[in-house]
């Protein structure tokens, strides 16, 4: 698939002005710094490939994977695997920048302990309701901590009895001493270290008190010498404190902070705690569930790293928030799998049909083409024999008049193969049509008839002897309102349509050797992918997407 030409936008004029004045000597580093509490998701992509884009557009250009762990109590291994993983498999590379906040943790401990000294930070005692209560509203401003003017000496041995290990949790923290009448309450004397007598997955229990994210991040940058460091919207009334801590502690690096628009996109939610309560409720199957916008449901689904990319180029950068049509993903999977699946024949709700005239013991082996761009990827040999397999759908007892597929009496163009006319069917007590009988015309392979009659209708098709049987599973969106968000408690707008699993399908035998999170253009059906976790249960498959955007269609109905 061809890539999405680069746009441009405002972050990348920034750093065109900043390489044209050369104000970080011509480079660019940026990092992509996730919390380990969790799996990432499509908007996580977005950062992604922002990040690395941005670094690998340039020369001088470098990207670090910055896993940003201070909270013990929520981070693990499973997690780093799965976000390292992720980012390999959208197609980026850290090479040897893998860093963690944790690799730094004596250095954060060390400016802690400058701030304290320069009367810029006092070990605070008030309880998590206190100061929550002291730290005043959007209208009203924040009042003094009684622990606010102890002096520089009691502070630094309090902050090394918290070290040590000396207090219990929630007994004292450590907070920044700034302003807490500032109309940003970010800058209300924010903790910056807390107890927490967790084991840590990295330095174990060497350390019983971690610095808070906001503190850590911005010096962690600095560390790393960021030159631009890239962050979403809800960072925007963070930047003051960050600058505020670097230029307090006179930092060497002064990483610049551009913010930019976080995706949301249609039908989903996009908050990792959001996404942890569907795990944990078991509303879904794990974080890799195909209706998950997880990036690891994605690719499970069957969606290929360079539409995921793609996508994100196509959706922009800017800086107003805005909700992004899921078509608008959905076309982007669709035009890499037109140029890059496979082409097979499926059939969902199996309907049999006895040819007549064709011998029990004869097979007819027939070639296909049917890729417009890659001939390899359509062309195979398919077998047709005298019971085949056709969609329960494509026949009809009694057909309205612009029913151009089967019924009694009535004559279809089977696929790469014959005329196919209907003369009989059999039907069990309650109705319900159990077999076709057909007689096929040897003279029309091709789709020519000798006689010159036409047929209007063409449907797939696979024989039954050589089929292989499938289960199926067809996935809708996980969320019924676009908003789920919107009215309420997410959780209420569950779809609980959002798959239908089809237990007995038939597939042509061509596909038999092939590997898992192998992806298929179905005739006529959309396109489908072998499960990954398909192990002992048979064959799987899921619905990456369907052929023509039939969700822009319900929401025009």
């Amino acid at each position: 698939m061809t890539e999405e030409k680069v746009q441009s936008n405002f972050i990348r004029t920034i750093i065109a002005k900043d390489l044209e004045s050369e104000k970080h000597d011509g480079k660019v580093t940026t990092r992509f710094p996730p919390e380990p509490n969790g799996y990432l998701h499509i908007g996580h992509a977005k950062s992604i490939c922002l990040n690395f884009g941005l670094a690998n557009e340039n020369e001088k250009g470098t990207c670090n994977l910055r896993f940003d762990d201070t909270n013990p109590e929520k981070e693990n291994i499973e997690y780093i695997n799965a976000i390292k993983s992720d980012v390999e498999w959208l197609g980026f590379n850290w090479e040897d920048r893998e860093f963690y906040s944790s690799d730094y943790f004596e250095k954060l401990y060390n400016f802690a302990t400058q701030l304290i000294k320069n009367g810029k930070a006092y070990v605070c005692s008030l309880n998590a309701d206190d100061m929550r209560e002291y730290r005043g509203t959007l209208t009203k401003p924040g009042k003094p901590s009684p622990d606010r003017d102890k002096s520089i000496e009691d502070n630094i041995e309090l902050f090394e009895s918290m070290r040590a290990g000396e207090f219990e949790e929630g007994t004292h923290t450590l907070r920044a001493k700034i302003d807490m009448s500032s109309s940003n309450m970010n800058l209300r004397d924010p903790a910056i270290y807390r107890i927490k007598k967790v084991h840590h997955h990295r330095t174990g229990d060497k350390w019983c008190i971690y610095p808070m994210y906001d503190f850590t991040h911005c010096l962690s940058d600095s560390i790393e010498n960021i030159t631009h460091s890239i962050c979403t919207l809800e960072f925007e009334d963070h930047r003051p404190l960050y600058d505020w801590f670097l230029d307090e502690l006179k930092t060497e690096c002064h990483p610049q902070q551009i913010e930019f628009a976080r995706l949301n996109l249609e039908y989903t939610v996009m908050s990792k705690r959001k996404l942890m309560k569907l795990v944990e409720k078991n509303l879904v199957e794990g974080w890799n569930d195909p209706r998950m916008p997880t990036i690891s449901g994605m690719r499970r689904r069957g969606y290929s790293p360079a539409s995921i990319r793609n996508f994100c180029e196509r959706i922009g950068v800017g800086k107003k928030e805005s909700r992004i049509e899921f078509g608008m993903l959905e076309e982007k999977v669709r035009e890499d799998l037109n140029e890059n699946a496979k082409r097979v024949s499926c059939i969902l709700k199996p309907l049999k049909v006895i040819i007549e005239n064709l011998p029990e013991d004869e097979v007819i082996e027939l070639s296909t083409q049917n890729h417009p761009q890659k001939p390899e990827m359509g062309e195979r040999i398919v077998p047709f024999s005298r019971e085949l397999y056709i969609e329960r759908d494509d026949f009809m007892i009694d057909p309205p008049k612009k029913f151009f597929r089967l019924g009694p009496g009535k004559e279809v163009r089977l696929r790469f193969a014959f005329f196919l006319k209907c003369i009989d069917y059999k039907t069990d007590e309650n109705g319900e049509v159990t077999e076709l009988r057909c007689t096929y015309d040897p003279e029309t392979l091709g789709g020519k008839a000798p006689d010159g009659r036409k047929v209007k209708g063409t449907i797939h098709w696979v024989s039954a002897k050589h089929a292989l049987t499938a289960r199926v599973n067809l996935y809708g969106m996980l969320f019924s309102d676009i908003n789920p968000e919107e009215s309420g408690d997410f959780l209420e707008n569950l779809n609980p349509e959002s798959i239908e699993v089809l237990d007995d399908c038939k597939i042509e035998p061509s596909i038999k050797d092939a590997e898992k999170e192998t992806t298929y253009q179905f005739e006529r059906q959309g396109y489908f992918c072998i499960d990954s976790n398909d192990d002992a249960n048979g064959l799987i498959f899921n619905r990456t997407v369907s052929l023509r955007d039939t969700w822009a269609k319900i929401k025009k109905g």
